[in-house]
């Protein structure tokens, strides 16, 4: 099974500088074959980073996280994709535990910040906003559109990896941050094969997020509707 690792990146630059050293090189230890960046526009000095040491970048027509997903599909030819943000929160200590999951057969494999074993970014804190917001997006789509096996923990992390076969049946087409949300939501309707394994998220290494949270819960809301609707 051919595996490549696809790097999303927008303005990343000083994250990137500091996680990319981090990640193993591709081969049969690293999880992954080959590696791609997705670019949404940089302006840093992101795309160059990689460019000069000899990673593809691919660049997006238009801005969106979904967006940077749908060309990883339709222009990098793999059996299988792990997609991966390079800004800190995504342990790369993770990435060789992808592959053993896809090569027995599973269609969707999530490294989950919820399950037992696993830590969430505000697990520290005394107010957990936005794991409690996930959870309660999680338990939704559970409850509404899973038709068999165990219950998924994390439908929302981006930290995942899917098979080529499983995202053409899917036919994701959300723009943004919802991406992986969609995909878990048609992954359940499709009755695909979902595995999990925990992971530890960890603090930004620099700058700021750039997706906020009412905004980007709202987008949430509106994409289970818009599932939800099409059941």
């Amino acid at each position: 099974m051919h595996i490549t690792l696809c790097i999303l990146t927008r303005n990343e630059r000083p994250c990137v500088e500091i996680v990319f050293p981090q990640l193993p090189k591709p081969g049969p230890e690293s999880g992954f074959d080959a590696i791609v960046v997705i670019d949404g526009g940089s302006t840093d000095g992101t795309k160059e980073y990689f460019e000069e040491r000899g990673i593809p970048v691919l660049g997006q027509s238009r801005r969106g996280r979904g967006h940077a997903f749908q060309i990883a599909f339709d222009e990098v030819d793999s059996d299988a994709y792990i997609f991966f943000s390079p800004d800190g929160n995504e342990d790369p200590k993770d990435l060789p535990k992808f592959r053993p999951l896809l090569e027995q057969g599973f269609d969707l494999v999530i490294a989950s910040r919820m399950m037992a074993g696993a830590k969430n970014e505000e697990d520290d804190q005394f107010l957990k906003l936005r794991k409690w917001a996930n959870n309660a997006f999680n338990i939704g789509a559970n409850l509404c559109f899973r038709r068999k096996g165990t219950f998924v923990t994390d439908s929302i992390n981006g930290y995942r990896a899917i098979t080529r076969e499983a995202a053409r049946t899917l036919a994701l087409d959300a723009p943004d941050y919802t991406i992986e949300y969609q995909m878990t939501m048609r992954a359940f309707k499709h009755k695909l094969s979902i595995a999990e394994f925990p992971t530890i998220e960890y603090p930004r290494v620099a700058g700021d997020t750039q997706a906020q949270s009412i905004p980007t819960g709202v987008r949430f809301i509106k994409a289970f509707w818009h599932e939800l609707r099409g059941a």
